[in-house]
């Protein structure tokens, strides 16, 4: 599932598309698409004619500011991606189930085979009342201090990695990057929450960011199935950067270790057994 760092790629090649343009055309060919709104055609009614401002995010979730005081979310499930079409005539992609034509030409494309994805435009109420509502503090923008973070995982019985990847508790990391953090931080995926030491928790403080940015900075991480591309097509390069992610047998790339599997709240966890403990 794309996370934070392909959602905030994502983002950033957006804003200057969509910023200050306005959509023209919009086309949706699967009402699963826009599930999260009453009635599927009210994506396309309050999108077309309409003026876009800020491009945001939170989370894993692209928050669209659009005129009449309406935001558009656009979140990429388990294998959506965005494409930006330079020539709205170009042939479109067999899974891209919605398109917005802007003023200034190009058209934005969500492609996702598994419809995991979706799109919704919300008035105020609306996004109120969304399970959007609930989510936790950005982990790239927003990570709480120590003192915050420590109390939230004293007494939790719960493994340390299925509170991360909680988005309740923390909005953005995913199973890549929470075992990328985990590993940088010296901490093992299925420890429990109620354990973690104070200087641990400063460790994990620290290594939020750092994993983030790289991530973010390579364009986020294009897996061998290369569900996630960038918006212009071009793969996202931090899989040569992950560190345990996906390396189950392969040494260790600090101390030469192999690297173990195990599962954490049903999801797949890679550490190295004497580096994190």
């Amino acid at each position: 599932m794309p996370e934070l760092p392909e959602v905030e790629t994502t983002r950033r090649h957006l804003a200057p598309v969509l910023e200050g343009a306005r959509i023209v055309d919009v086309t949706l060919t699967r009402d699963r698409m826009a599930r999260r709104n009453t009635r599927p055609v009210d994506v396309v009614d309050r999108l077309e004619g309409r003026l876009i401002g800020s491009v945001g995010r939170r989370g894993k979730f692209l928050l669209i500011d659009v005129e009449g005081d309406l935001t558009w979310v656009i979140h990429l499930g388990m294998s959506g991606r965005v494409r930006i079409a330079e020539n709205p005539g170009e042939p479109r992609e067999t899974h891209a189930h919605f398109t917005a034509t802007t003023d200034r030409g190009p058209q934005v494309r969500l492609i996702d085979p598994r419809t995991f994805g979706f799109v919704a435009v919300f008035t105020p109420d609306e996004l109120a009342t969304d399970s959007l509502s609930l989510l936790g503090p950005d982990a790239w923008e927003d990570l709480p201090k120590a003192p915050t973070l420590h109390s939230r995982l004293t007494d939790r019985r719960v493994p340390l990695k299925a509170l991360l990847l909680d988005q309740r508790e923390l909005a953005g990391l995913g199973n890549i990057y929470a075992d990328e953090v985990l590993f940088r931080a010296g901490v093992r995926p299925d420890r429990l929450a109620g354990s973690v030491t104070s200087p641990e928790v400063d460790r994990l403080l620290d290594a939020i960011p750092v994993v983030l940015a790289a991530g973010i900075e390579s364009g986020g991480t294009s897996l061998d199935d290369l569900a996630y591309l960038l918006p212009d097509g071009r793969a996202g390069e931090f899989l040569s950067q992950l560190a345990v992610y996906g390396r189950a047998g392969q040494p260790c790339r600090r101390c030469g270790s192999a690297i173990e599997r195990v599962i954490v709240a049903q999801r797949s966890s890679h550490f190295c057994p004497r580096c994190q403990t």
